[in-house]
């Protein structure tokens, strides 16, 4: 296993929020021989725990979580053979004319969203972002073929390959979060063998793009005395000041505010020093808008840390990262859960 592999296969599957269940099964198969335990809770979370040492009833429990849902669409209505679409999740209009899709039916169908071609457009219309409301997505059949195949409320996704770019960097639909996704699965996999005096939980949860829904019930039933969130964060690109984003190549975001545990921030901190790892701080002043909000208050409170990972062009089938940002995450947890110093 290795992050790059990993996050090129499970991000090449259909899987927006609230309809996971095809990333579901495969980062659960991934995950079954590194743990003690797998389970696919009732709001569709993966749930792996890999018990400590002595198995104890009441050992310390830390949670590792990333979600494995993305943005995509649903099919509102077939209109004239064309599909009418709402967004899942926060999806930019600007992103979407001449975009491939994915239409999630009984079996995968695959069509465009249409757009104008530009001699026609008026001036006007020009300088204006079509809504979401105003476009359509083809797929090449007639009215009656498309009203047998699709129906109201069938989901989808926006279709972008896995892209090697240079200097290790690759770009893809859903690197958030699923990526990682794929640097949890790393760190399992990392401390396998390791003898640990506490049990860890692996979580890839799910519909944190429609209100980080999924983390907290599956952090209440697991009872975590620890957590670390992992998500992504604004990688620097044109238009972005260094005050809200990270130069990619930067290595992990360490997450710095109310919502980030004081003690355990600290000791991964002084574990990048250590072990040398490159990181940089970020400073989230409120709502961090990851799962870290919800599982932090979970029952009577959870120890709750945020590591991220930089991403440019986040929510668009481009998203684009540098691995060497996704190896410095993987590290920094792996070197934590070893040290064994939770707080």
């Amino acid at each position: 296993m290795n992050i790059k592999d990993t996050a090129r296969e499970i991000c090449a599957l259909s899987a927006p929020a609230g309809f996971e269940q095809q990333a579901a099964e495969r980062i659960a198969q991934l995950l079954k021989p590194l743990v003690d335990r797998v389970t696919i809770d009732n709001m569709g979370n993966v749930i792996g725990l890999r018990r400590g040492e002595n198995k104890q009833v009441n050992a310390p429990k830390l949670l590792l979580d990333a979600h494995m849902d993305e943005i995509g669409f649903i099919v509102t209505e077939v209109k004239e053979g064309f599909l009418k679409f709402t967004a899942i999740g926060v999806v930019d209009p600007r992103t979407l004319p001449g975009r491939e899709v994915s239409v999630m039916a009984d079996k995968p169908l695959y069509g465009v969203v249409a757009c104008l071609p530009p001699h026609i457009i008026t001036a006007e219309d020009k300088e204006k972002v079509i809504e979401i409301k105003d476009l359509f997505i083809d797929l090449g059949l007639s009215d009656e073929e498309v009203k047998k195949l699709v129906k109201p409320g069938t989901p989808g996704v926006f279709m972008g390959d896995f892209t090697e770019l240079l200097d290790g960097s690759f770009a893809s639909k859903a690197l958030d979060d699923r990526l990682s996704v794929a640097v949890l699965l790393q760190v399992m996999e990392n401390i396998k063998d390791l003898k640990l005096d506490f049990d860890v939980y692996f979580m890839a949860s799910v519909q944190e793009e429609v209100g980080i829904r999924g983390a907290g019930p599956g952090a209440f039933a697991i009872a975590p005395d620890y957590c670390i969130a992992v998500d992504v964060t604004f990688a620097k690109q044109p238009e972005t000041t260094a005050a809200e984003s990270f130069k990619a190549g930067s290595g992990a975001a360490i997450a710095v505010g109310p919502n980030a545990n004081r003690a355990m921030t600290k000791v991964l901190m002084d574990t990048a020093k250590e072990h040398k790892i490159p990181y940089s701080i970020e400073v989230i002043p409120g709502n961090s808008g990851t799962n870290g909000w919800a599982v932090q208050v979970s029952r009577q409170g959870v120890a709750t840390a945020m590591v991220s990972i930089p991403v440019k062009y986040m929510h668009s089938p481009v998203e684009t990262v540098k691995l060497s940002d996704a190896e410095a995450v993987c590290s920094l947890i792996t070197e934590y859960i070893k040290a064994g110093k939770l707080a």
